[in-house]
Formats: structure tokens, C-alpha cells, sequence
């Protein structure tokens, strides 16, 4: 495992750390690497409810806040940042501004590692809205100064484009972590199970790659 001095990672919704990441965030906390996740929004526009459904348009902002927390302490990710941001909106901010949430942050931790989606890769507008605010935020920063970035894609075309992954991590001996953090947001677990998982089992070779393995691409500068 590579040693950080300290993990940001940015994402837009609840859940995106549980079922993108989670193994690599355990992997980091559990051998007492400093991480912060900085969350954009509480997803309160996303389409599921719970299955069976148990949350409303109106409840599902504090109960998804909740699972993020529940998440948070399965991972041991003791500083969570909430920015309080409009779930499918990122998409419309100007670049600058949404930057500017982050650039705080990133001069408050210095972290040597952020991690965040590949904008234009990520398939959600917030998703790549996120990212490529991210993205800004550190290219306003000295070259000499800018912490490495490892991105999360997974777009149809992202490997034809992007080429191969420069990181496959195995994550297999934090999978149970993993499976904690996805199961705590309950809201959104369904999703998951529907799938392949649903018929199969969560042991099927496919369902086990899934939650095994991680994959990122390191951000390239261009100047």
C-alpha cells in the first residue's frame, strides 16, 4: 500500500464512497492514513425510495444524510464534510464557484492524494461536474504544489479512451468493509441487489469482481 500523508476524496452523492471506493478507503483508514470525504449533496433527487420503499421525496434527505453517516463509521472515516449542495444541479454551476467549495479544503489539508470521478468519464452530470471542478481547483494550484489525482471512470468508452485502468487494486481483504458500507445505505441498496447480484448471489465470480476490485485512472496534467 502506497503511504499517504492524507486522503481527500470528493464525491457528489451518498453513497458514491460505498459503492465505487470503499475497499480503497478501508484499505487507507485501516492502516491509519488520515482521509476526509467531502460530500457535495444528500442525493435528495435520487429515484430510489428503499425496497420495499420506506423513504418520501421529503424524508429522503435526512435519511440518506443518516446512511452516509452509518457508512462513514463502518470505513472509519472520522471527517466527513457536507456541503450542502442541490442534488442534480452541479452540472449547472459555474466552474469557478464550484471549484471554490473545494479549494479550502485542499489548502486546510494539503493532502499528497485526492480522489474524485474523471470528468466527461463518470457517466452522471454531477458525477463529471464534480470531477472536473476538482480537477480546476488543483490546476489553480502551483504545479509543484498539486497533490496526485486518482480518478474513477466508468463510462462505456472510458477505457477505449482513457486506455487501461494505471490502477487495479485488489481490495479483497477489505470486502466485508465493503459489503457494511453498501448495505448501510439502505435506501439505495436495492439498486445494487437487483442486478446480477439479485440472481446470482453475491458470490458469483462477477458480483465478487465487482466488490473486490477498484480501478483508477491518475489525472494527467496538461501544462
Amino acid at each position: 500500500m502506497e503511504k499517504e500523508k492524507h486522503v481527500l476524496v470528493i464525491f457528489p452523492h451518498p453513497d458514491d464512497e460505498s459503492f465505487g471506493i470503499s475497499g480503497t478507503i478501508a484499505m487507507y483508514t485501516k492502516n491509519n492514513v488520515p482521509l476526509t470525504y467531502v460530500c457535495c449533496t444528500l442525493g435528495e433527487m435520487g429515484r430510489n425510495m428503499g425496497n420495499p420503499p420506506f423513504a418520501t421525496r421529503e424524508s429522503l434527505p435526512e435519511i440518506r444524510k443518516k446512511e452516509l453517516e452509518k457508512a462513514c463509521e463502518a470505513l472509519n472515516i472520522n471527517d466527513l464534510r457536507l456541503l450542502g449542495l442541490r442534488d442534480k444541479t452541479l452540472e449547472f454551476e459555474d466552474l469557478d464557484d464550484l471549484a471554490n467549495y473545494f479549494s479550502p479544503i485542499i489548502d486546510e489539508l494539503k493532502p499528497s492524494l485526492i480522489i474524485t470521478f474523471y470528468p466527461g468519464y463518470s457517466v452522471h452530470p454531477d458525477h463529471d461536474a464534480c470531477g472536473a471542478a476538482v480537477i480546476h481547483a488543483v490546476e489553480r494550484l502551483p504545479k509543484a504544489e498539486r497533490p496526485t489525482v486518482h480518478c474513477v471512470a466508468f463510462s462505456n468508452n472510458c477505457v477505449d479512451e482513457l486506455g487501461p485502468p494505471h490502477i487495479t487494486r485488489d481490495v479483497s481483504a477489505y470486502a466485508e468493509d465493503k459489503l457494511v458500507a453498501i448495505q448501510a445505505h439502505a435506501s439505495q441498496f436495492g439498486a445494487f441487489v437487483r442486478g446480477r447480484a439479485a440472481k446470482h448471489g453475491l458470490e458469483d465470480k462477477q458480483v465478487r469482481e465487482r466488490i473486490n476490485t477498484e480501478y483508477f485512472w491518475v489525472y494527467k496534467w496538461s501544462d
